[in-house]
C-alpha cells in the first residue's frame, strides 16, 4: 500500500434518499427485495420456457419440447426470489488519472459502484463490488449498511496497480456468481474490442450494464507541442509533437472505439453508459437509472 487513501464522495446518498419514490418507480421490478422471479428447475407455478444454456441442470430440459421443435428449452418456474448484484470495478494504474477537477476516474467509478450499492441496501439485497485489473479480487455477497460502508473503506484504501485484463478478469469472476444476477462493470474500458466483447457475452445471460469513465482530457486532448506521454499501466513514456490533426485523429479513434463497445453492447442486449468525472455523479447515477430498458 502506497499510503494514499482514495476520495470516495458518499454525499449523493442522500439525493437519492430524496428521489426514492422517483427512482424506486423506474427500479422496483429489478431491485425489490422480495420479488416473483423466474427461475429454472423446480417451483410452484410454471412459468414457460426458455432456451437451454451451458451450465444449466440436464434435469431441467423438456424432452416433449425437444421432441417437437429439435431444440433444448428448459421449463421454468415462478417463485419468491431476491436479486444478487455483482458490481465489478476497474482497480488499474490507468484508473488512477485525474484532470484539472483531481477526481480519479477510480473515485468517480467507486461513487457510481457505491451509488448502485446503496440502493440495493435500501431494499435489502445482496450485492458486492469486487476490483480487478489484470485479476480480479472477489468480495462475497452480502446484505447490510454495514457492510456497505465496510466496503466503502476498503475501496478508499485499496492500491492502484497493474494493467486492466478486462477478459480474464472476467473468467476468473465467472464462478461467483451462482443464479441470473445484476452484473455491472464500471471502468475505463481501455481495453481491446474483443476482450471486452468476450466479457460482455459470458455476462449476457444476466442483467448487465457497462459503465466507462473517463477523464474530460482524455477526450479532448490540452496540450500542444512537443510533449512527453506516460503510460500509468506500464509507466513507459512517448515523445511526441502533438498537433490539431494528431488530436483530431485521437478522438477519432476513441469515438470509434466507445462505438464499439455500444455496438457490441446492442448486441448482446446490455446497457452502457459512458460518462466524464466533471459530471456531477448523482446526474450520471441517475441517469443510468432513467434510461434503463425496463
Amino acid at each position: 500500500m502506497n499510503g494514499k487513501k482514495h476520495s470516495i464522495d458518499i454525499d449523493f446518498f442522500r439525493q437519492l434518499d430524496r428521489f426514492t419514490f422517483m427512482v424506486r418507480k423506474r427500479v422496483s421490478t429489478a431491485y425489490a427485495g422480495n420479488r416473483r422471479s423466474i427461475h429454472s428447475g423446480r417451483g410452484i407455478d410454471t412459468a414457460g420456457y426458455r432456451q437451454y444454456y451451458h451450465g444449466d441442470e440436464i434435469r431441467s430440459i423438456d424432452w416433449n419440447v425437444y421432441a417437437r421443435t429439435e431444440k433444448l428449452y428448459v421449463r421454468q418456474y415462478e417463485e419468491e426470489k431476491s436479486l444478487t448484484t455483482h458490481i465489478l470495478l476497474d482497480s488499474s494504474k490507468s484508473m488512477d488519472y485525474s484532470g484539472d477537477d483531481g477526481v480519479t476516474k477510480f473515485e468517480y467509478g467507486a461513487m457510481i459502484a457505491a451509488g448502485f450499492a446503496y440502493l440495493v441496501t435500501k431494499d435489502n439485497d445482496k450485492f458486492a463490488i469486487s476490483t480487478f485489473s489484470e485479476n480480479v479480487d472477489i468480495s462475497k455477497p452480502k446484505r447490510g449498511r454495514e457492510y456497505l460502508i465496510r466496503t466503502i473503506d476498503h475501496l478508499s484504501e485499496i492500491e492502484l496497480e497493474g494493467q486492466t485484463s478486462i477478459k480474464e478478469s472476467m473468467i476468473q469472476y465467472t464462478p461467483a456468481i451462482r443464479s441470473r444476477s445484476l452484473v455491472i462493470i464500471i471502468s475505463d474500458f481501455l481495453d481491446n474490442l474483443e476482450s471486452i466483447e468476450s466479457a460482455v457475452y459470458r455476462f449476457s445471460n444476466h442483467d448487465l450494464i457497462l459503465v466507462q469513465v473517463l477523464d474530460k482530457t482524455e477526450i479532448d486532448i490540452p496540450v500542444h507541442g512537443n510533449s512527453k506521454l506516460i503510460d500509468l499501466e506500464t509507466v513507459s513514456e512517448l515523445k511526441t509533437y502533438i498537433s490539431e490533426n494528431f488530436k483530431k485523429e485521437y478522438k477519432e479513434q476513441l469515438e470509434y472505439h466507445i462505438n464499439n463497445i455500444r455496438e457490441i453492447c446492442d448486441h448482446a442486449d446490455a446497457d452502457f453508459y459512458t460518462f466524464n468525472t466533471d459530471v456531477p455523479i448523482f446526474d450520471a447515477f441517475f441517469y443510468t437509472i432513467s434510461r434503463r430498458r425496463w
